[in-house]
């Protein structure tokens, strides 16, 4: 919480997309009175400094985190690459906003995790999909107990296949870049958070790999847990759809079953369908990405962070960027993921692989050591 009303000293790591946005909300949020910007490629980091008009930039994230300007930290960075960004920051005593996952890997998850909980850091997790309004209002509906128990949570989330192509295409450390670990962990969480006080106790996955065997990803994992109270969840993903799927993403859809009523979400964004003889641009285009097939009909509002209108996006990546600076600026409340949902939601999505690999049903919590066999 800024003290005095003082304006914050934001750095931000990793200048790609995700980043981008950050730090140009951030340029708008009165609050913040100086931002740093790290980057190892300077073409990203010189273009985002000059267009939020940064105070400091650097290709070394230990010069910035360590400024003595800096209040709070963004990690913005390639999912393999959150780790010691993250150690630094959370050492040095500093408020954190992780992009998801926190990791891709369970000991470096775990040592994340240790670092933020013994410096006593606040720590949120970008779960950008608990700001949209149709999902706030069905968590507050389940808190004030509008269909009774739940006993039963169906969930499929389906997913065009540029994610994972331009995800595993910057890197050759792809053993955890899965369909459940970077893109199903969304589902994931939205339902371990509309299921809040429920602990997986088992789970039994699947998996396969016809389509993207190529680039070192699965297609689909399909599972279900079992969960303390006797409750189950099914969770299941696709990301290999066409790059002509007419999703920009992600459509998802919930069904919510209690002892006195269902809630049910239809959230494929199919209500909103522009097609046109015109190219349209892919869905998700991180720097360096281009589809390799036209696409000329597209879901609207099916890209997770938001809509561009007149320059500036719009949508639940604002909404939850500003919470978070007023998190920071006043001590506000605010639904954010934590670093302890973070870390919960990696293992679970890997003990979907690991239960897909070995072919049989696995009881949770796993020992670290057996997500390496």
């Amino acid at each position: 919480m800024s003290k005095n009303n003082k304006a914050l000293g934001l750095a931000v790591v990793g200048c790609g997309t995700i980043g981008r946005i950050r730090a140009e909300f951030a340029r708008d949020y009165p609050g913040i009175g100086w931002i740093g910007l790290c980057d190892i490629k300077d073409d990203l980091l010189d273009r985002l400094a000059d267009d939020v008009n940064a105070d400091f930039k650097t290709s070394s994230f230990e010069e910035l985190i360590t400024r003595p300007e800096v209040d709070a930290v963004i990690i913005a960075t390639d999912e393999n690459h959150h780790g010691a960004p993250t150690i630094l920051a959370a050492d040095h005593g500093k408020p954190l906003f992780i992009e998801k996952p926190l990791a891709t890997d369970a000991r470096e998850s775990a040592r994340v995790l240790e670092a933020i909980e013994k410096n006593d850091v606040d720590a949120v997790i970008g779960y950008t999909q608990r700001f949209r309004r149709r999902f706030l209002t069905v968590k507050e509906r389940l808190v004030t107990g509008q269909i009774g128990e739940v006993t039963g949570v169906v969930t499929r989330a389906l997913m065009n296949r540029m994610v994972p192509i331009a995800t595993v295409q910057r890197t050759n450390q792809r053993q955890n870049l899965t369909p459940m670990v970077v893109s199903g962990t969304h589902a994931l969480d939205m339902c371990m958070w509309l299921m809040e006080g429920k602990t997986p106790v088992s789970l039994y996955a699947q998996s396969n790999d016809k389509a993207l065997s190529r680039y070192g990803t699965k297609d689909s994992t399909f599972g279900i847990f079992t969960m303390d109270d006797g409750t189950m969840f099914s969770m299941n993903i696709s990301w290999a759809a066409p790059v002509i799927w007419p999703g920009a993403v992600y459509g998802l859809e919930i069904g919510i079953i209690g002892d006195k009523g269902v809630i049910d979400i239809e959230d494929t964004h199919r209500d909103l369908v522009l097609a046109t003889e015109n190219k349209l641009g892919a869905g998700y285009a991180p720097d360096g990405f281009t589809p390799e097939f036209d696409r000329h009909v597209e879901f609207m509002t099916s890209y997770p962070p938001g809509d561009i209108y007149n320059g500036q996006l719009w949508g639940p990546m604002r909404e939850e960027t500003f919470s978070w600076y007023q998190r920071l600026y006043t001590g506000m409340e605010t639904p954010h993921a934590t670093a302890q949902d973070g870390h919960r939601n990696l293992l679970l999505t890997m003990a979907m692989d690991l239960s897909s690999k070995r072919g049989e049903r696995i009881d949770l919590p796993l020992e670290l050591d057996a997500y390496y066999e």
